[in-house]
C-alpha cells in the first residue's frame, strides 16, 4: 500500500511569528497520523520551521539546478541540505507562468535534487484551455515524460507527482473526485509506459487544486490519488489537521 502524502503549500504567506505559531498548534497533533503530512515554507522561514518541527515534513517550494553560480535570487540544494530539507516542490504552475520554467529546467532539478538524494515534488497539469479542448492527457503525458527524462528506474520511485489542474489552483473550482482519478490514472500508466509495473504502482501521486477538509477523503479514496497538495486550506491550523488526519 503506498502511504498517503498530504503537503500544504503555502506559498508566499506567513511571517516568522505566523509560521511558529502555526507549527506551535499542529506539530504535536501529528504524531501518529496515517499518512506523511508536511509544508512547503517560504524560503526566509525553512530553518525556523525546521527547528519547531519534529512531525512534519518541512519542504522548499522550489530550487536551482545549479550548485552554485552567479544567479540572484536562488536557492541551491545544498543550501536546502544543510537546513535539513528533504522534499522540494518543483515545476509549479504558478513557477511555470510567472517565472518562465520550462519542462527543461524542471527536469534538471528533477535530476539535481534525485542525485542528492531529496525527493522532488513534481507538478503537472493543464490550463482551462487545454481541459476545454480535451487536451489534458496529451499535456500531463509530455510534462511527465519530459520531467523524468534521464531518472533512472529506483529514483523514479522516491518521486512524488502532484496532479493540479491549472484551472483549479486558487479559483475555488476543484475537479471532481472521477476527473481527478481518471487524470492520475493517466500519469501512473505513463510511468508505466517509461519504466514499469512495479514503479508505477510504487509511485506516489496528489491531486492539488482547491483541496478543502470537505471534499479530501472522497478524492483520497480514489485508487491512482495517494494524497493532496494543497494551498488556501493549509494556511489555517484547524483547517490543516481537518486535512491530515
Amino acid at each position: 500500500m503506498r502511504k498517503p502524502i498530504i503537503i500544504g503549500n503555502w506559498k508566499m504567506f506567513k511571517t516568522t511569528d505566523e509560521t511558529v505559531s502555526f507549527l506551535n498548534a499542529v506539530d504535536g497533533a501529528c504524531q501518529q497520523l496515517n499518512a506523511e503530512a508536511g509544508v512547503a515554507v517560504p524560503f526566509v522561514n525553512l530553518g525556523l520551521a525546521k527547528q519547531h518541527s519534529k512531525n512534519l515534513i518541512i519542504a522548499a517550494q522550489n530550487c536551482h539546478f545549479e550548485d552554485q553560480g552567479a544567479f540572484t535570487g536562488e536557492i541551491s540544494v545544498d543550501m536546502l541540505q544543510d537546513l535539513g530539507i528533504t522534499h522540494v516542490v518543483i515545476g509549479h504552475s504558478e513557477r511555470r507562468e510567472m517565472f518562465n520554467e520550462t519542462d527543461e529546467t524542471v527536469n534538471k532539478k528533477m535530476l539535481k535534487l534525485l542525485v542528492k538524494g531529496l525527493t522532488p515534488i513534481l507538478c503537472c497539469g493543464e490550463s482551462l484551455g487545454q481541459y476545454e479542448n480535451n487536451e489534458t492527457a496529451m499535456v500531463v503525458k509530455t510534462q511527465i515524460q519530459k520531467a523524468f527524462r534521464g531518472v533512472n528506474l529506483e529514483d523514479a520511485k522516491t518521486v512524488v507527482i502532484a496532479y493540479e489542474p491549472i484551472w483549479a489552483i486558487g479559483t475555488g473550482k476543484t475537479a471532481t473526485a472521477q476527473i481527478a482519478q481518471d487524470v492520475c490514472a493517466i500519469i501512473r500508466q505513463e510511468i508505466a509506459n517509461i519504466y514499469d509495473e512495479v514503479v508505477a504502482n510504487t509511485i506516489r501521486i496528489q491531486y492539488g487544486g482547491s483541496v478543502k477538509p470537505a471534499n479530501i477523503k472522497e478524492l483520497l479514496a480514489q485508487p491512482d490519488i495517494d494524497g493532496a497538495l494543497v494551498g488556501g486550506a493549509s494556511l489555517d491550523p484547524i483547517s490543516f489537521l481537518e486535512l491530515v488526519k
